[in-house]
């Protein structure tokens, strides 16, 4: 008897009245939300422009879902295109069955196309949003536990995973939880991809093959763990032979990103940058205006007026006219009488006015 496992759920849909709510669908969706989320800050945090990251991702996202869900259905094509099979089922994109290549492959297209609309380089954008995707990643893991669905062999371990469904291939039992390795591994690249962004300064679309490399790391061992059908080459699935590839094309241009364009940008979206740099413009002109209106013209002579040659010219002429006006003021308080007389016509006293006139005229 197993005393510890995981349980799954006994459904895998809710029904609101007629809408179904499919918990792989939410998983999805969630992914999406905290991807864009996460791409968005870092893009900002490069220089970029808000909202950005979602636009691109209006084309990104589509394309990737129908990328992914390519990828599912041209590798296994027996479980669609055979005989006794319904080809319609291939649309149902709810029941599960994304191709983490195909989605990956497409979404890049499609986020080229966003980006070439807006003038972005798409290395940039996907440095930016690498992290986010493998978060994604790994909360849309939890879509399969919601269909039973990716699990490894038999295990007694605490932490199996129990299945209960009967349908389709499953047989019910306790197995290795490797959509919950997957998703564990995932949250660990993301954080990875995070950390050695931010120590090395990782450019040029390196954080994004630093990324691919290490889900393709994670993705071969816990491929080798599943029990579900799958084509074989040599004796390793199919998708173990993809992360070989794909892992070796990121190291390989990891390597030569770093010979050919070494360091990082220091511009992601030019548009923005220019707008930026046209606003600081505007506002230099403008405290240019202020200072131009603050200035008042010299009046002609004020310089010279408010030298101190001047005051002093000034001060001079100041005592200089005091003294004459106090050396001219005795003689005509003294000449007073003098007229006084001649105006009444007293000869005599006249005379006597004018001896007195003489005598203070004279030095003292």
């Amino acid at each position: 008897m197993d005393l510890a496992y995981i349980p799954s759920p006994s459904h895998g849909v809710v029904h609101l009245g007629p809408v179904p709510l499919r918990g792989y669908a939410f998983c999805i969706i969630i992914g999406v939300f905290v991807a864009v989320w996460l791409g968005n800050k870092r893009w900002i945090a490069r220089g970029g422009t808000a909202g950005t990251v979602a636009d691109i991702a209006v084309w990104a996202v589509p394309f990737g879902l129908v990328g992914g869900r390519l990828y599912h259905v041209i590798t296994d094509y027996e479980l669609y295109f055979t005989h006794g099979k319904d080809w319609v089922n291939a649309f149902k994109i709810w029941e599960g069955g994304l191709g983490i290549w195909g989605a990956i492959a497409m979404g890049a297209l499609g986020a080229w196309i966003g980006c070439r609309r807006r003038g972005i380089a798409l290395p940039a954008y996907a440095d930016a949003i690498a992290p986010g995707i493998a978060f994604a990643q790994a909360i849309g893991r939890w879509g399969n536990w919601f269909n039973q669905e990716l699990y490894g062999n038999p295990t007694k371990l605490p932490w199996g995973l129990k299945i209960t469904s009967s349908g389709g291939d499953r047989v019910p039992g306790i197995y290795q939880p490797t959509f919950l390795y997957e998703s564990l591994w995932c949250v660990g690249v993301a954080l990875l991809v995070i950390w050695a962004d931010r120590r090395f300064r990782l450019g040029h679309g390196r954080a994004f093959a630093l990324y691919v490399a290490a889900y393709c790391t994670g993705r071969f061992w816990i491929e080798h763990m599943r029990s579900d059908y799958a084509h074989h080459i040599l004796g390793l699935r199919l998708n173990d032979w993809t992360a070989i590839l794909v892992f070796l094309a990121a190291v390989a241009y990891i390597v030569l990103s770093l010979r050919l364009r070494p360091g990082r940008e220091e511009i992601v979206e030019p548009k923005a940058a220019a707008a930026v740099a046209a606003d600081g413009a505007d506002g230099m002109d403008g405290m240019d205006g202020m200072d131009t209106a603050g200035t008042t013209e010299p009046v002609e002579g004020a310089d010279s007026a408010g030298s101190p040659e001047a005051v002093g010219a000034v001060a001079s002429g100041s005592v200089a006219s005091a003294e004459t006006s106090a050396t001219s003021d005795a003689p005509a308080k003294d000449a007073e009488p003098a007229v006084a007389a001649a105006e009444a016509g007293d000869g005599e006293a006249a005379e006597a006015a004018d001896q007195q006139s003489t005598t203070a005229a004279k030095p003292r």
